[in-house]
This record gives structure tokens, C-alpha cells and sequence, in this order.
């Protein structure tokens, strides 16, 4: 089993989903998780529960990553709870279920995708850099998408989106490496969570995934959490600026 003894992390959009999965093995690894969530308190408070039952502090923390006051607020949260800040996972995201042509997109559309899936991003690891340069040390793992690497049609602000996370992961990964900090990304293609469950649970979907992912099916959170894991440990401590793929096989490019 990976060991995060005596780590202090960050998850952002721990109530569910990948984030959920990777407070829940981080726990059970051993470190120290405080998460945010946004609207689901009931959901937070389970994760809290299910998590802390391996012995480590796991504290959920109510912010819009969105915003960057509640950024601020977060990550001060985090240090002041912990002591220091190790590990950062910025995973909260938002998809949209309806085709959504260019030409019908609203530039409000375009704005909420962004502020959630690229600007948080930006935005929490802003918060989170001086602590860890500071410690000399520090891993942040990104979540992007297969939609980031290949393009999305009729989502395209959502693949827009998460390819702005890689080229900010790799921009960061030279950036900070003098520093002691490594920035890596895991890239999901579909995944069985209740962000994309109504489309994966239709005839179509199911169709569709079969047919997409050589493997067959969609990953699970927790096949997906476990490479966040990987990142965060010392089993990967020469690896920076890494986009890994966790897709079945659907898009192969490295």
C-alpha cells in the first residue's frame, strides 16, 4: 500500500465523484485531507465520515473555487488546519450534458465553464505555491480530460477548458520544479459518476462506451483516484510535467 503518513492534502470537489474516491484513498494512505465542496453539504459530511474512519484528519470546507476570495479562504483553512500543505489535487469541475453548438453558445456559458474548470485551477494553486515553496517541496496533481487532449465537438467550451489545465500543468511543471514542487495531470476519459451517469446510464451511452474504450466500459472513480495516488507519492517523485492517461485505451497519446 502507498504511504502518505504525515502528509497535509488538498482536495477541491471532494463531496463526489473522483474527488470523493481520492479524499477516500488519500485517508486511507495515511494523510491528513481537507477538501471543499460547494452545495452538497450531506454528501461532504458522508465523505467525512467514511474517510476519517481510517484515523487521519478529514475536514470538508464549504467554497466556490470559482471565486478567488474563496480560494484564499480555503487554502488558509487548509494550512491553518494542517500545518503545512503537501499534496494539492485541484478536481472540482462542471460538464454539461446538452449538446451545445458554438453558435448557440451564450458567452455566459463560455465564462461559468471556464471560472470553474480553469480559472479554480489557476486560482487555488496561486494560493497554495507560497506555502509550498516555502516547505522547499510540494506535488500538485491536476485533473484534466480526454475532451483536453482530443477536443470536444458540440462541448467545446468543456474540451477548451480542460486542455487549458494541460498546457497549464506543463507550463507550471518547469515553472516550479527549482522550487521542489512537482505538477503533474491525470486525464479521465469517461467515468461511472452521477456527473456523467445520464448519459453513460442510456442505451446509447452504453453503446457508446462500449464501443469508444477498448476496455469496454467506463472506469470507476476509484480506478481513477488510484493514479492521483501514484502522483502523490514518493513512488513518484522523478515525474513532473506528466499528463497520464486513465481513458481504457479511448485516446492514446503520450
Amino acid at each position: 500500500m502507498i504511504s502518505l503518513a504525515g502528509k497535509a492534502a488538498l482536495i477541491t470537489g471532494g463531496s463526489r465523484g473522483i474527488g470523493a474516491a481520492a479524499v477516500k484513498l488519500f485517508a486511507q494512505a495515511g494523510a491528513d485531507v481537507i477538501f471543499s465542496y460547494n452545495s452538497a453539504k450531506e454528501a461532504a459530511r458522508h465523505i467525512e465520515q467514511e474517510a476519517g474512519k481510517h484515523g487521519t484528519r478529514v475536514e470538508a470546507f464549504k467554497a466556490d473555487v470559482g471565486k478567488q476570495e474563496e480560494n484564499r479562504k480555503l487554502v488558509e483553512h487548509c494550512i491553518k488546519r494542517l500545518g503545512r500543505l503537501d499534496i494539492l489535487v485541484p478536481n472540482a469541475g462542471v460538464w454539461n450534458l446538452e449538446d451545445l453548438p458554438i453558435e448557440q453558445m451564450s458567452e455566459k456559458q463560455w465564462d461559468d465553464m471556464m471560472r470553474i474548470n480553469l480559472k479554480s485551477v489557476y486560482s487555488v494553486i496561486h494560493f497554495a505555491v507560497p506555502q509550498m515553496i516555502k516547505q522547499k517541496s510540494g506535488k500538485i496533481i491536476s485533473i484534466s480530460s480526454t475532451a483536453g487532449q482530443r477536443g470536444e465537438s458540440l462541448h467545446t467550451h468543456y474540451g477548451a477548458s480542460k486542455g487549458g489545465v494541460i498546457s497549464l500543468t506543463k507550463g507550471l511543471s518547469t515553472e516550479l520544479a527549482r522550487h521542489g514542487i512537482l505538477v503533474n495531470c491525470v486525464a479521465p476519459g469517461w467515468v461511472a459518476t452521477d456527473m456523467s451517469n445520464p448519459v453513460l446510464a442510456t442505451k446509447a451511452g452504453k453503446k457508446m462506451a462500449s464501443t469508444v474504450i477498448p476496455l469496454g466500459r467506463p472506469a470507476t472513480a476509484e480506478e481513477v483516484a488510484g493514479p492521483i495516488l501514484f502522483l502523490a507519492s514518493d513512488l513518484a517523485n522523478f515525474i513532473n510535467g506528466e499528463i497520464l492517461n486513465v481513458n481504457g485505451g479511448s485516446v492514446l497519446c503520450g
